[in-house]
């Protein structure tokens, strides 16, 4: 009776390829018995059956090669021959070749046998190192996971997925390693070891990655690399890659966050004020309270103003906008010399720099600032609008507009000119819906009907 693990094993093999195989082993080993007997007879000076028996072998193998070959070939899988695999010489192999080179420099002016095995064994160990690393390398697939969010300066764990799809042997010592021109922007910054990895199985291990900034990251290429199994030569082989994530801005609060909260906590309880319809409470009038919010009847009956607190409704219905404008770099010349010109020039120039980085920096924090405040509506599941000059959502609650925000967060960039800044206009026109506005304009610049249904967060106190 049949082993049956022997028996699982054929059940999963090609057996129209094994039967190809067969035939064309059967084939060729008549076609050598012919033509060691073309040559037997070619010794005895028979010409004839030798040259009818030599024509004959030939027949046999060009038969395989024309029919059975190609259809061996269709069904072999090439890719793992085509890999790409570049070589790294090693501490260790620099000193392994110094030991053979010494190895040949012995055995040539010795001629001991001893050593020339001892040369061939050195130099097959070489091979050997190849072959097997190769076979390592061959038959690995991998899988990156991320998180569907990310945000910039909070760690998150992704997942890193090695798949050996090799039959026969397992797979051993293997790292996985990023290879993108890009420094800044790679995704997968250190090094991934897998100790071991089953034949027709997988392993994986858990990758903790901080992206320092927002923005765009891509993976242009993985690399997986061994030393297996003699560290003399290191191994990679390049898996070509195409992934691309974006990073959202930080929305961890900030010192300048939870100065900026209470501020903006009575503005909007300023603001929305008896803006509801449902009668809350009565109270003494004060300043600052609107007149038609005042109730006549019962400031007749009480000999004093009185004010009527209605339920706010609208207590949570904030537009945040964002203006990218910065202003440029800009510098004057001057001087009475051409030498004193040239150095006002470099001094101007190393001072727009400085500015324009100094701008930068305040941009970004902007940014983090526009992302908390939208973060922390989120979190107090308010009503929530954002705009920016080339991008708006709609006015809905805020967790199904904040993701659409956020990615506009983490793309926007500073403009030093005025052009696009004009929406800020049309938000003049809108007086019901309390605007939160991170800007760097001049006061003066900015359209006096805003004030009334605005917070304005200027760019110069972040």
């Amino acid at each position: 009776m049949a082993d049956p693990f022997v028996l699982r094993a054929w059940r999963g093999r090609d057996k129209p390829g094994w039967h190809n195989f067969g035939i064309a082993m059967l084939v060729l080993s008549a076609a050598l018995g012919i033509a060691l007997f073309s040559a037997a007879v070619a010794q005895q000076g028979r010409v004839l059956l030798a040259g009818i028996t030599t024509v004959f072998a030939l027949v046999l193998a060009g038969w395989v090669a024309v029919t059975i070959v190609p259809n061996l070939a269709r069904r072999t899988s090439l890719r793992w021959v085509v890999y790409q695999i570049d070589y790294r010489l090693t501490r260790e192999g620099m000193v392994y070749l110094g030991a053979v080179a010494i190895l040949i420099l012995a055995s040539v002016n010795t001629g001991n046998n001893l050593l020339f095995m001892l040369l061939a064994c050195s130099i097959a160990g070489i091979l050997i190192s190849g072959v097997l690393s190769r076979a390592v390398l061959t038959g690995i697939d991998l899988k990156f996971d991320l998180p569907e969010h990310i945000f910039a300066q909070q760690p998150m764990l992704a997942e890193l997925e090695l798949r050996n799809e090799k039959r026969a042997w397992p797979s051993f010592s293997l790292r996985v390693v990023g290879e993108t021109k890009k420094r800044p922007a790679e995704i997968l910054t250190r090094a991934v070891f897998f100790p071991y990895i089953p034949r027709l199985g997988s392993a994986r291990q858990k990758v903790e990655l901080t992206f320092p900034h927002r923005g765009s990251y891509r993976q242009d290429a993985f690399g997986i690399r061994t030393r297996f199994p003699f560290g003399f030569f290191e191994k990679t082989r390049r898996v070509d890659s195409s992934l691309e994530i974006l990073v959202y801005p930080r929305v961890a609060p900030t010192d300048h966050f939870y100065e900026v909260l209470p501020l903006l906590s009575g503005e909007m309880a300023s603001h929305f004020r008896g803006r509801g319809h449902e009668l809350h409470s009565l109270r003494d009038y004060l300043p600052t309270d609107s007149a038609r919010c005042v109730d006549w009847k019962v400031t007749a009956r009480a000999g004093r103003l009185m004010v009527r607190e209605f339920a706010r409704e609208d207590e949570r219905r904030v537009m945040l906008v964002l203006d990218p404008y910065i202003g440029p770099p800009d510098f004057e010349l001057g001087g009475p010399s051409a030498s004193a010109r040239a150095a006002q020039a470099k001094a101007a120039k190393d001072g727009a720099e400085q500015r324009g980085s100094e701008h930068s920096q305040r941009f970004e924090r902007a940014v983090s600032m526009a992302a908390c405040l939208g973060w922390h509506f989120n979190e107090i599941n308010s009503v929530l609008q954002f705009r920016t000059h080339r991008f708006s959502t709609r006015m809905a609650p805020a967790g199904e507009i904040i993701y659409d925000a956020l990615r506009e967060l983490a793309t926007i960039q500073p403009e030093e000119s005025a052009v696009g800044g004009a929406f800020l206009d049309d938000l003049a026109a809108d007086r019901e819906i309390f605007k939160i506005i991170l800007t760097a304009r001049p006061q003066h610049s900015i359209p006096t009907a805003l004030w009334s249904s605005s917070y304005f967060i200027f760019l110069n106190s972040l």
